[in-house]
């Protein structure tokens, strides 16, 4: 087996895909350039509790070198509980390449900036807005992703991010934009001063999915502030929140919300209870999210993507061609795409609108383009034909 094998096979038995390890990575593998072998003890802080010259200025300062200028990680994966077991695991093997052969530390610097890469360019969480099923369906269903992925990355909580910015959109979508303040999921509310993941005129909105005696305690101080406390969770978080709420003796002073249903059941009211008005309320839904991400995290594979399935009631005004009704071009909400052909749901000041299914070509090289940049904006599914 040559180098670029058992590097290769390392990262995958290793699951070195995650940012806090392949900020590891990055910087052992500049301390190697002093010298092999290496000794894992000497590459710890004075005290042992971080890994030596580990942050976001040495690996940013591996990745502008080649090009790159995204922040891999805010912390640099100092604060990552794991990355002192990464960088034993890591040291012992440059130090089985070394005993083998001379160690290419160039290119195996490249291939981590192209793990970088790979990180980068993740592929999004999927919203499936299927006519078929429930609008709870399509929370459960990006929450189960979130599980998922966050399975295959022990050390890393999608689905606690994943929900806490839904909401956050959510939230943006009903009230407007500025009452709502945005943090990262790593934000704990004890180091902002936060009195809780969101806090709305004299309410304190907690997001977990799996609530503890410690969210219990928040709201007891919420409660004691003046504010209103609201948990939202998820189905088996809910029922343990309660207990946890009764053995406080809070069961009755805090209000409690399974999410599916809380964000299911304002999309129904953003839609206003149609089935046009419900596709747009998920696209803005997922616009905002996609922003909030942007904003606020370091992690690109959090953004979701929303795709459109199954056949939707069309409403009673129906523009059957685009390139000769331009009012209708303002913005586009969605797309759903089927052997060639599409259908776009645009607004248009304020009703919803939908263009019959046609092959794209029927719609010309101009008017295509603008609804590829309107779809793009919105943050929804377009096809690369």
């Amino acid at each position: 087996m040559d180098w670029m094998a058992a590097l290769q096979a390392f990262n995958q038995d290793r699951k070195f895909s995650r940012k806090g390890s392949l900020c590891v990575a990055l910087v052992v593998t500049q301390h190697a350039r002093k010298g092999l072998p290496l000794d894992a003890d000497a590459l710890l802080t004075e005290g042992g509790g971080q890994v030596l010259s580990l942050g976001r200025g040495a690996v940013q300062s591996v990745l502008n070198r080649h090009g790159i200028t995204r922040v891999l990680a805010a912390e640099g994966g100092r604060t990552s509980r794991g990355s002192i077991g990464n960088m034993r695991e890591y040291v012992a093997f440059l130090n089985g390449l070394a005993t083998k052969g001379t160690v290419d530390l160039d290119a195996i610097e490249a291939f981590w900036v192209a793990r970088v890469h790979d990180f980068f360019s993740a592929k999004p969480f999927k919203l499936r807005l299927d006519a078929s099923r429930s609008l709870r369906t399509l929370v459960r269903d990006v929450l189960a992703q979130a599980e998922e992925r966050q399975r295959n990355t022990p050390s890393m909580r999608y689905a606690g991010a994943v929900l806490q910015h839904l909401v956050g959109a959510k939230l943006d979508c009903a009230l407007g934009a500025g009452p709502v303040e945005h943090n990262s999921f790593s934000t704990s509310d004890a180091q902002s001063g936060r009195v809780g993941d969101f806090a709305i005129g004299d309410v304190a909105i907690h997001v977990t999915t799996a609530p503890g005696e410690a969210v219990i305690g928040r709201c007891r101080e919420n409660i004691n502030d003046g504010y209103r406390p609201i948990i939202i969770t998820t189905s088996r978080g809910l029922a343990a929140a309660e207990v946890l709420a009764e053995n406080a003796d809070l069961g009755d002073r805090i209000d409690m919300f399974e999410a599916e249903q809380f964000i299911a059941l304002n999309l129904y009211e953003l839609g206003k209870f149609e089935a046009i008005g419900r596709r747009v309320a998920v696209g803005d839904v997922v616009t905002r999210y996609n922003e909030i991400v942007e904003e606020v995290e370091t992690d690109p594979s959090l953004t979701a993507m929303s795709e459109m399935q199954g056949s939707f009631t069309s409403p009673s005004r129906v523009c059957s061609n685009l390139s000769r009704d331009n009012s209708c071009t303002q913005s586009a909400a969605s797309a759903l795409t089927s052997g060639g052909s599409f259908m776009a749901i645009y607004r248009c000041n304020g009703v919803g609108m939908i263009y019959r299914r046609l092959p794209c070509t029927d719609f010309g090289v101009q008017p295509k383009k603008r609804m590829k940049a309107a779809l793009k904006l919105f943050g929804c599914w377009y096809p690369s034909r």
